[in-house]
């Protein structure tokens, strides 16, 4: 990484992030991951976007996939940010993380939920960001928001 890479990074350290667990399920593999990068797009189609690293475990599975789910971490789900924030194997990555019923690719307790299809994969450094269609979204109970703040999960 160049300087200016280096000056970007310590300068976005300071701006605060959503925070949430993005899932992907492909060939039998089911792996989650924090991102602090999900934004709205577009709401007319509803657009919504990630960025993740090519070397992040949920890539490959991601794009094998072809669509993901989102849960948006609520204030008090910092356990969960920092569980999904671990390169751990996929199969123990589940042990004792409460998902909802309905569906287990969400967590229990968020802000929402969001269901994606992608349909763009943009190249971008060393990331690529994919834009995902809505297919489905639901507001959830959870009680304020997690940010990412100064390299550290903060509630608001």
């Amino acid at each position: 990484m160049d300087d200016r890479g280096a000056e970007q990074r310590a300068l976005f350290r300071r701006w605060p992030t959503g925070v949430s667990v993005v899932v992907a399920e492909a060939g039998g593999r089911r792996a989650g991951l924090t991102v602090n990068s999900l934004v709205s797009l577009s709401l007319d189609p509803p657009l919504v976007g990630i960025s993740l690293a090519l070397s992040a475990s949920l890539y490959e599975v991601l794009r094998e996939a072809g669509e993901w789910w989102v849960s948006i971490l609520a204030g008090d789900q910092e356990q969960l940010a920092q569980h999904f924030a671990r390169s751990i194997p996929p199969i123990a990555l589940w042990d004792g993380i409460a998902v909802r019923e309905d569906d287990p690719r969400l967590l229990e307790g968020a802000v929402g939920w969001l269901h994606a299809r992608t349909v763009a994969e943009v190249p971008a450094g060393d990331h690529t960001v994919f834009v995902g269609e809505v297919v489905s979204l639901d507001q959830g109970p959870g009680r304020g928001a997690l940010v990412y703040l100064h390299r550290d999960y903060h509630a608001l």
